[in-house]
């Protein structure tokens, strides 16, 4: 297959983006301004959750970070995860506890905040908090997939492959934990897809933080390859390479011709 054949801009052979969840202090503070020194864009996934307006003095902090271009995602107001994710018993309970309307309800609360905190930014992705997709348990357990693809034209979840142009399930995207990797391997990472002419993705919590860490020398590590490979890799938020993608599909349907 011709690079010729796939979606990536002129001379890039593969596709990567860099997604942060949780907006961790660590990702405003280091990732940021890493990010800046070499001129590339991620994706950061927020949960614009607060009584009152606190909420606002939130999500401020981040208004900057999407005026430089990178994307600011959707990922839930109260970011429900497994019942079996927490040591102890809850009162506000897990996804098991929820119903598909809870779930959208508490999706699109965190919609309207963010779209009144960031009116500049269009189209947003979706991210799947701890990458699980469903509600309910056992006989009365259902994907929520489906509500996300009303509302995001992409979301990204978890899986160990990269995602493949032609079939890749826009809304739900396949991306690599990056917690405690080495910057050697999450460079191999994306070497390997951009091998296979496919789309990588991985996933940050803190840098050099407790939670979920990455060491800051690694992500350095990483940053600099893609810098310097910039020319056949091509770096940019969740959502720009997913539209990309959506058209090209859409181009590619357009062209074929019935048998």
């Amino acid at each position: 297959m011709s690079v010729q054949s796939l979606p990536w801009p002129e001379g890039c052979w593969g596709a990567v983006s860099l997604t942060f969840d949780d907006g961790h202090p660590s990702q405003l503070e280091k990732g940021v301004p890493l990010l800046g020194d070499v001129v590339l864009n991620g994706t950061f996934y927020l949960n614009p959750r607060g009584e009152g307006d606190s909420w606002r003095d939130t999500l401020a902090a981040w208004q900057i970070v999407a005026r430089m271009g990178h994307e600011i995602g959707n990922h839930t107001l109260s970011h429900p995860c497994p019942n079996s994710y927490a040591a102890e018993p809850t009162s506000r309970g897990g996804l098991e506890d929820l119903s598909l309307q809870d779930l959208e309800s508490d999706i699109l609360k965190a919609e309207q905040r963010l779209r009144t905190m960031f009116p500049e930014q269009g189209e947003r992705s979706f991210c799947y908090p701890c990458y699980m997709s469903y509600v309910g348990s056992g006989a009365t357990r259902q994907s929520y997939v489906p509500v996300v693809a009303r509302h995001f034209a992409a979301a990204r979840g978890l899986g160990e492959r990269a995602n493949n142009p032609f079939n890749c399930d826009l809304h739900y995207l396949h991306s690599w934990d990056a917690a405690r990797r080495g910057g050697a391997e999450l460079i191999g990472l994306v070497e390997r897809s951009v091998a296979q002419g496919r789309w990588g993705i991985l996933t940050f919590h803190g840098l050099e933080a407790t939670h979920l860490p990455v060491a800051l020398s690694d992500f350095s590590e990483l940053m600099a390859h893609l810098d310097r490979h910039r020319q056949r890799i091509w770096t940019a938020p969740l959502i720009t390479v997913a539209q990309r993608i959506a058209d090209w599909r859409t181009g590619r349907a357009g062209m074929e011709t019935p048998h």
